[in-house]
């Protein structure tokens, strides 16, 4: 039965961003390349808020609720510096790219690397947030048997499939606002990632945390459809099979 939980919490949380890596990514050296440079700025931005948690809760001598909230913001807003920052480097390097190709355009757009390293982004997220809940799952033990929710590593496993989901989206909306210079855009999505993480504290209520992010979400990924150049006529000519 544990193996069973293990699979298909991991199947949940991982499955579509797995999907995704090997239909879209995997294909293409460079958007491996930007796959795996996209997981080294989330890395940054995790040993920094790491470090800046281990120096708050040194100097304070508190690990209640109030440092907590003020550590999950931290690290949200350190997420989305160093996703500028990956938009940064993408940006310069599209630059490069255009300069040695012989027709002066670069082999993968823009908005290709936005998803890729939003994907990315995601992956490593999810990763690191379902590691420890997968493991365990292996047992022994049995989830509840104590009173509290049965439903603990099922809605473990939703929650992560929806962060690497989100990490996409934003990944797509935030290069697209920078490249147009809209703060509106990048306040957006600052904003949203620091609600989903905020959702999160409202755990094992989960009817109050999994359906707004779930929302959230759908709401989002219709956001960076749009974004990305897609339309309600551009899904009829693909389930049409036209060009």
């Amino acid at each position: 039965m544990a193996a069973a939980v293990l699979l298909g919490c991991a199947a949940i949380a991982l499955g579509p961003a797995a999907a995704l890596v090997l239909l879209t990514v995997a294909a293409e050296p460079l958007l491996v390349i930007v796959l795996v440079a996209g997981a080294f700025f989330w890395l940054l931005s995790l040993l920094a808020a790491s470090l800046l948690w281990s120096v708050s809760v040194r100097l304070s001598g508190r690990e209640d609720a109030a440092p907590l909230l003020l550590g999950a913001a931290a690290a949200v807003l350190l997420q989305e510096l160093c996703r500028f920052g990956c938009f940064k480097m993408l940006k310069k390097a599209d630059e490069g790219l255009a300069t040695l190709s012989e027709d002066g355009r670069s082999p993968i757009s823009l908005r290709r690397m936005a998803y890729v390293s939003g994907l990315s982004f995601g992956i490593v997220s999810g990763v690191f947030s379902i590691t420890n809940v997968l493991a365990g799952s292996a047992g022994p033990g049995t989830v509840g048997i104590h009173g509290d929710s049965p439903y603990y590593f099922i809605t473990s496993a939703f929650l992560t499939m929806a962060l690497v989901l989100l990490h996409t989206f934003w990944g797509i909306i935030f290069f697209d606002a920078c490249e147009r210079r809209r703060a509106g855009g990048l306040g957006l999505v600052v904003g949203s990632h620091l609600l989903t993480s905020g959702l999160t504290f409202l755990n094992p209520w989960y009817e109050a945390s999994l359906g707004p992010i779930f929302i959230l979400t759908l709401c989002t990924g219709l956001w960076a459809f749009s974004t990305a150049g897609g339309s309600f006529h551009n899904i009829l000519k693909c389930l049409s099979c036209k060009r």
